[in-house]
């Protein structure tokens, strides 16, 4: 069965940081591209992150989290990553995983995350 299984969402202080795992089951996560896109409450879900599955691609990243967040993967653990330190209100979504080669697209459930005082 395929499955993006995605953790590691939960409360944290502004300036603060959270890793988040994004698990596949069912196919190799290192043939896939791997983005990660969060949805704030009453905004449309935006893109965040994405990491290519070409040797020596550099990964992309919105303006709003660039030089904060990290993402990467590990093919051994068939897992992608997205590190985010310097946490502010504004980045409160629920995060989600995609991967996607070709036509093929896979989503996870979302996790959220909530950063807050």
């Amino acid at each position: 069965q395929v499955q993006l299984v995605e953790s590691g969402g939960g409360l944290v202080q502004p300036g603060g940081s959270l890793r988040l795992s994004c698990a596949a089951s069912g196919f190799t996560l290192s043939n896939y591209r791997i983005r990660w896109y969060r949805q704030a409450p009453g905004k449309e879900r935006e893109w965040v992150a994405s990491s290519y599955n070409t040797a020596g691609a550099t990964a992309t990243y919105a303006d709003s989290v660039k030089g904060r967040f990290t993402i990467s993967r590990d093919n051994a653990k068939n897992t992608g990553y997205l590190q985010m330190n310097s946490l502010k209100f504004e980045d409160t979504a629920v995060y989600y995983c995609n991967a996607v080669f070709g036509m093929v697209n896979y989503w996870g459930q979302g996790t959220q995350v909530t950063v807050s005082a």
